[in-house]
């Protein structure tokens, strides 16, 4: 276990690197910095003075070398847009994207693992002839009735039809669930732009149920820390931009789930299993979804790092403060020492949910832990 750990942190090391490396040349190669942050004007001697304060006269390496050392401090120097240390402005948005981040994963591993259960659960063979022709019933019946008791327009009879029809299709599991299958097309397909945009405008603009920009009231909990999680109008602000972030990985986790646990219920120990006379329950969730989250929780990581890294199109749509917000921003002024600080930022996301990922690896498969004592023998 502990080679284990220790292969992963030294990959993980590499990978950081070559990150830093990458960030780097943004500093050298893209824009002048002492331009940025003394303009056009400026006399030669104090640009000379500046850039031997900077140490941008130094090698390649000791440049690099010092970067990487800041970097470690936290210190990625002064922003040349807002004239501020760019480790604040992070830390100041940070609180912003991380409530964000957690509520839409938590939303989308928990909706999307319960849904891929019960669609797979249910949706391994199409409805019968008797709970299709139910629910046509169900649909034709309240048409009818409700336009024979003058219940209104053809529209409003539709209307009241579909609604008996979901509700007859929830009572038929499997029906149910080729239901859900269709409508997770929606939020694959769409850009997440889009569904943003739509949410506003039914809950925003027409409803006028939920607030369409910015973050709400927030709570400051200590130094530098502040949440919106303690308001009501921090709350009501947070529902629209975490179902619209979380709705795409949702989507995505579910028909995961959904197809691996099919094909784990199709193999022989389940029938086995099955054959034994076990309960339902537990051939599902016991044997089923524990076998079924291995090669789930790779793209489930990934997924959720995803999240907190590209919130950029979610926080623009919906005004949102937070760190994504404050690169796109720092992308159209060309400040260049923000975008190298958040593109380490969006690294480090990657690489410690990397190594949990390879962790839960770890405890989940049997099978690593079997090998890892061959190797030792």
């Amino acid at each position: 276990m502990f080679a284990f750990i220790l292969r992963r942190l030294l990959q993980s090391l590499i990978v950081m690197l070559a990150v830093a490396f990458i960030a780097f040349l943004m500093f050298r190669f893209v824009g002048d910095p002492v331009e940025g942050m003394m303009g056009v004007d400026a006399r030669l001697s104090d640009r000379e003075a500046l850039r031997d304060r900077l140490g941008l006269n130094d090698p390649f390496y000791m440049q690099f070398w010092t970067f990487v050392k800041n970097a470690v401090q936290g210190e990625f120097g002064i922003s040349y847009r807002l004239q501020q240390p760019v480790t604040q402005l992070i830390l100041s948005r940070l609180p912003a994207t991380l409530e964000l981040a957690v509520v839409s994963a938590s939303l989308a591993l928990i909706v999307g693992v319960t849904l891929g259960v019960f669609t797979a659960i249910h949706g391994r063979l199409p409805p019968s002839t008797r709970e299709t022709l139910l629910a046509l019933g169900a649909v034709l019946g309240a048409g009818v009735a409700f336009h024979l008791l003058g219940g209104g327009s053809l529209l409003w009879t539709l209307g009241g039809g579909a609604a008996v029809f979901v509700s007859t299709a929830f009572w038929a599991k499997r029906f149910f669930s080729q239901a859900i299958m269709a409508v997770s097309l929606v939020g694959v397909s769409l850009p997440t732009f889009l569904i943003g945009i739509g949410l506003i405008f039914v809950f925003a603009v027409e409803m006028k149920l939920l607030p369409s920009f910015g973050r709400g009231q927030t709570v400051q909990v200590w130094s530098g820390w502040s949440t919106g999680f303690l308001t009501k109008s921090g709350l009501l602000s947070l529902i629209l931009p975490a179902v619209t972030l979380s709705l795409f990985q949702m989507t995505l986790i579910m028909r995961l789930v959904r197809a691996e646990m099919q094909e784990v219920l199709r193999s022989d120990y389940i029938r086995f299993a099955r054959a034994r006379g076990l309960p339902e329950s537990k051939i599902n969730f016991r044997h089923a979804l524990k076998n079924t989250l291995v090669p789930v929780i790779t793209i489930t990581g990934l997924q959720l790092g995803s999240i907190i890294a590209f919130a950029i199109i979610t926080e623009t749509v919906f005004n949102w403060p937070g760190v994504g917000s404050l690169f796109v921003n720092s992308v159209q002024a060309v400040d260049v020492p923000v975008m190298a600080a958040y593109l380490l930022f969006v690294a480090l996301v990657f690489v410690v949910i990397n190594l949990i990922v390879d962790l839960l690896y770890y405890l989940v498969d049997p099978r690593l832990r079997v090998d890892g004592r061959a190797g030792r023998t």
